[in-house]
């Protein structure tokens, strides 16, 4: 994969934007009507808590809470869609299923709600994912999350606040990183710059190459006395570059 692989689609704003707007939905929907929606939130393992594991993204306590959530998700998704086109879907479904697991099973005998469980999935993703690829512009990516999101690793421990859900950060975080290593990376291709770097390049028919064995000696050719040969275009570059083989005088 190369560089033009990075294309912008109507999807990068389109699925963030979608996203988003049905958090800001349900939170209307909760105070508008009067709807309790906290009991469908992830209740540590009880069976009827379960139901939170798919839920519980979407559920908020109030508006403070909702925007936190979603400035960091209008950054974050479109980073993955457009970086990470053919993971986005399995990393947003898995990231909420697993990590909606995790804080099931180690959480606090309460309720847990809010997106910040996928805003961690997100960050240990992106993070970790372009970090293992070593490709220069996602290693920058993992970068860029660090220094916009890398305070938010304190909030995975039991004592920097009780009142968030610390489990189901540090739940997103694990999930994150694990997908990392599930998912495996793209192939990013050098740029061509020469010829010989081409997938269809033969040796056997190039001007210069065809001259020099699989090991690099040069082949003992007949050349002709009246003309020299001339090998040109060889490299790939603007200026002219010509090879003239003439017969030594003697031989």
């Amino acid at each position: 994969m190369s560089d033009n692989h990075f294309k912008f689609t109507n999807s990068v704003v389109g699925l963030p934007a979608f996203f988003v707007l049905f958090l800001w939905i349900i939170y209307w929907i909760q105070i508008r009507f009067d709807f309790d929606f906290y009991q469908n939130g992830i209740y540590p393992r009880d069976f009827s808590g379960l139901q939170g594991v798919l839920f519980s993204p979407f559920i908020h306590e109030n508006l403070n809470h909702l925007y936190n959530n979603s400035i960091p998700l209008i950054v974050l998704l479109p980073a993955l869609q457009f970086f990470y086109p053919k993971q986005v879907l399995g990393v947003i479904g898995y990231g909420i299923l697993f990590s909606g697991l995790i804080t099931w099973l180690i959480g606090r005998e309460n309720y847990h709600i809010g997106a910040s469980g996928l805003i961690y999935v997100l960050v240990s993703f992106i993070f970790f994912k372009g970090i293992q690829t070593r490709y220069y512009r996602l290693v920058a990516l993992s970068f860029a999350v660090v220094l916009l999101y890398g305070g938010m690793i304190w909030y995975v421990f039991p004592d920097v606040d009780q009142n968030i859900s610390w489990e189901g950060h540090l739940a997103g975080f694990m999930t994150g990183f694990v997908m990392s290593l599930f998912y495996k990376a793209p192939e990013y291709a050098k740029p061509i710059l020469y010829d010989w770097q081409r997938p269809d390049f033969d040796p056997a028919q190039d001007p210069f190459m065809k001259h020099f064995d699989e090991n690099g000696n040069f082949i003992n050719i007949e050349i002709l006395e009246d003309e020299p040969e001339i090998i040109s275009s060889y490299f790939n570059s603007d200026a002219s570059v010509n090879y003239i083989i003439t017969k030594s005088e003697g031989k």
